[in-house]
């Protein structure tokens, strides 16, 4: 979501009309997953991708009638359809896309729940009685909670977000609920955009820092030496802390979304870095320096009385093996390996 919703909070705010695209199922090789979006207005407008630029066509125009009409549609291509080779998924690519106006009240309340760096989960109607397609209930980590979804409905839509929150995936089901209706609800994972949390304004940090931005996270720089961390060297991180890790550290959220790179090789700054972030669900630490330094740094923080468990969690020596030599290989080896860890890649 955080892909598109820089422009659909542009178009909302200069008064346009927006329907927003999401898929909700694929089988085979279909070149999005699940949860991508596209969002487009009348004007044609558009933001985002559900099939790298197969279906776009299609959905653009199912949009503007769904708009017309004020009715959401489940979109439904592949191979087996006659239409296929038209939408361009020969390939062996099928793909359902459900498409619906933009209810704007929805749309801020999921923009403020990222702005907050909260994860989100909204379950919605696809198929079943004509008044309930569309329908939906929207679960924040924060517990905040909104949508239209009431009763026995209401309360299985609130335990599959919840579900969907504690395993960190969408999900597609049929129910039959008490007065035998069958009831299709796709359930959305949306999360912020992930933050970087660099301590060290070494000159590795200054390209990670660029790389990132162009990969969309959020970025943060943590040093408490002024000649470092300051503006001028660091002008296009979004935080910038000038203090000591374990005070800096208490002004971030960590969360699932954050990552945190260790760089500047000095225990006194990095130890209790690593001491704290520990503590935190962040998905990614990684620390400078070469196999011996990161040895003496075990030892350190074991006779601290870290264990085992949780050192494993450190990355060390920090980022994939490319052979890197500048700052900028080395910011991209590092970006490499937080990218491989995210998506659940062995690094």
């Amino acid at each position: 979501m955080h892909d598109v919703i820089k422009d659909i909070s542009r178009w909302i705010e200069n008064g346009e009309s927006v329907v927003l695209a999401t898929v909700v199922h694929t089988w085979g090789s279909s070149p999005r997953g699940v949860g991508a979006k596209m969002a487009f207005t009348p004007q044609g407008k558009i933001t985002g991708s559900v099939s790298g630029g197969c279906v776009e066509s299609q959905v653009f125009e199912s949009g503007i009638e769904t708009m017309q009409t004020g009715r959401p549609q489940l979109l439904k291509f592949g191979v087996a359809d006659e239409t296929a080779f038209e939408v361009g998924l020969a390939c062996g690519g099928n793909i359902e896309v459900f498409v619906l106006p933009l209810d704007r009240d929805l749309f801020h309340s999921v923009e403020k729940e990222i702005n907050a760096h909260q994860a989100l989960a909204m379950s919605i109607v696809l198929e079943g009685p004509e008044p309930l397609v569309g329908r939906y209930l929207m679960l924040s980590e924060s517990g905040s909670q909104i949508g239209n979804l009431e009763a026995e409905l209401g309360q299985i839509a609130r335990q599959t977000a919840l579900n969907a929150l504690a395993e960190e995936k969408c999900s597609k089901v049929t129910i039959q609920t008490s007065d035998n209706q069958s009831v299709t609800l796709f359930t959305d994972v949306i999360y912020p955009p992930p933050t970087l949390v660099m301590v060290g304004g070494v000159h590795i940090a200054v390209a990670l820092a660029r790389i990132a931005k162009t990969l969309d996270y959020r970025t943060c720089l943590i040093d408490p030496r002024r000649a470092f961390g300051n503006q001028e060297r660091f002008p296009h991180v979004d935080q910038l802390i000038q203090a000591w890790p374990q005070e800096a550290l208490q002004q971030i959220n960590l969360t699932r979304s954050t990552c945190v790179t260790l760089l500047t090789h000095d225990p006194k700054i990095d130890d209790p870095a690593i001491k704290f972030v520990l503590e935190s669900p962040v998905f990614y630490i990684g620390a400078l320096g070469s196999k011996k330094t990161h040895e003496n740094r075990r030892q350190r923080l074991l006779t601290d009385g870290i264990s085992e468990e949780s050192l494993a969690r450190i990355h060390a020596p920090i980022g994939l093996d490319l052979g890197a030599v500048t700052p900028e290989e080395i910011a991209l080896s590092v970006m490499a390996q937080i990218v491989a860890v995210r998506r659940g890649r062995s690094d």
